[in-house]
């Protein structure tokens, strides 16, 4: 007869501690499997890029240094969800199957209603935890906000433990070697993946880093430092955010600082927030919030997309974010809006022309965040007012002596602070006094600032009175 086993299946939620489906696990004493699947149908997927593969990877080998001590260890197989489960099946007799909700893109949505199925023609259990009080087929959010600090504020956070050592399992799914190889070179630019990561950050943010987190967070270079960056562990859950949540609430600083901690903390109902909203409506991926802008005409001029894309518009601040960002994964909420906002408005290009683009780049991609959010600044909710970014006064606001700007478009780094700002105002006896060309050592704008503003605002605004908008 098959040894029978239960098996905790980690998806976004890649830590030791605060787990429940590790306490279910733990709680049922049968011997489990754990296992983390790269499903190539989702990772092929536009949205996903190596380095978030390369951030589970090492999230996992970080549990592992963990487990591996309780006999313990998470099994990573290069297969679709379905076909795991059934190689498993084949050695063991599968009783359940713990896993949090994930509240992912319509790919992840098709996947869990498919191994739903599964189970039941098979008679396995399979239970699964809300995720940091994401409520799963609720039909309007009316006391959420209530329920969810209730939550946070409530029961403290589980602690796990490890008894069961997990049964001898031959993976027969292992990660290909050419995939491995590319895993495994995780860049330094990136910040760190794991469980201890997280908490390091977290912690050297309560410790200082956060004082001025509500002055410093619109700050391109200021922000680097002032910022929690726990994103990333938050996003593939090295952290849970009832984690991050009490060990804020319950730390000395937040008195001594409280408007910047409060600040932080509404910010983690803020994300829990628009993912609740993503998990009632995964449409937003793919279509307008409001349907009515999927008729709005866009240029959508492919070599302005390019441009934007590899940071070569002539706008020092929206190059230098682009550049930041392929570089290290991430920059900061402002700096994203205006990036959005320049794609969508002075270069008058769909959303969805750009909002793969910039998924794969960010290194805290969450899809519950990222789509809402994208859309927002894109003007096609039909209820939130319509935000344009000037990426000029945003620089003159946010990066007044062209810190950021220099150090990640280097070209112009010669150039007095007021002209690495805007370019395209040295004359051409400056030009030859700075050893510089505009169009040559650096582009001139793609579009005029001005005009393309205009007819962006006059466009968005106009269409607002589409009957179908309306």
């Amino acid at each position: 007869m098959k040894q029978a086993v239960n098996i905790v299946w980690l998806k976004r939620d890649l830590r030791t501690q605060d787990h429940g489906p590790f306490e279910a696990a733990e709680k049922a004493r049968l011997p489990y499997i754990v296992v983390h699947l790269f499903e190539p149908s989702l990772y092929s997927h536009k949205d996903t890029s190596l380095r978030h593969l390369q951030f589970r990877f090492f999230s996992v080998k970080a549990m592992n240094e963990v487990l591996l001590e309780c006999n313990q260890s998470v099994h990573i197989l290069h297969a679709e969800a379905i076909d795991a489960f059934e190689a498993i099946e084949s050695v063991f007799s599968i009783k359940n199957i713990y896993s949090y909700e994930q509240s992912g893109i319509a790919l992840t949505w098709q996947r869990d209603k498919e191994v739903s199925k599964w189970c039941k023609n098979r008679d396995i259990q399979w239970s699964e935890f809300p995720t940091n009080g994401i409520h799963r087929g609720i039909k309007n959010r009316s006391g959420w906000d209530k329920r969810w600090y209730a939550l946070m504020k409530g029961e403290v956070c589980i602690q796990n433990s490890f008894t069961l050592p997990s049964p001898t399992f031959g993976n027969p799914y292992p990660v290909p070697k050419d995939l491995f190889d590319q895993l495994d070179a995780y860049p330094e630019t990136f910040q760190k993946p794991g469980e201890r990561e997280g908490w390091r950050y977290l912690k050297s943010f309560m410790e200082g880093r956060g004082s001025r987190y509500h002055f410093l967070i619109s700050k391109p270079t200021e922000s680097r430092r002032s910022c929690s960056r726990i994103s990333p562990y938050l996003s593939w859950g090295n952290l849970s955010i009832k984690q991050v949540y009490q060990f804020v609430w319950n730390h000395p600083s937040r008195a001594q600082s409280k408007r910047a901690y409060s600040a932080f903390l509404s910010r983690l109902k803020w994300h829990c927030h628009f993912i609740q909203k993503f998990e009632q409506e995964c449409t937003y991926e793919t279509q307008c919030i409001n349907k009515g802008y999927e008729l709005l005409d866009h240029d959508g001029n492919p070599e302005l997309l390019e441009a934007w894309k590899k940071g070569q518009t002539g706008f020092p601040l929206v190059d230098a974010c682009m550049r930041c960002l392929i570089e290290t994964g991430w920059i900061n909420f402002r700096m994203r809006a205006m990036l959005v906002s320049f794609l969508c408005h002075h270069l008058d290009q769909d959303w969805k022309k750009g909002v793969y683009h910039l998924a794969r780049q960010f290194l805290d991609y969450e899809p519950g965040i990222h789509y809402p959010q994208f859309q927002m600044q894109a003007g096609t909710t039909g209820i939130n007012t319509i935000r344009m970014y000037n990426p000029v006064k945003q620089a003159q606001d946010h990066d007044p002596n062209a810190v950021f700007i220099k150090k990640w478009v280097p070209e112009l780094a010669d150039l007095p602070n007021s002209y690495a700002l805007e370019p395209w105002k040295l004359t051409p006896m400056e030009q030859t006094l700075y050893s510089f060309k505009l169009g040559q050592d650096y582009p001139a704008p793609i579009v005029s600032l001005e005009q393309a503003a205009k007819k962006a605002r006059d466009k968005i605004w106009g269409h607002r009175n589409h009957p179908l908008v309306q």
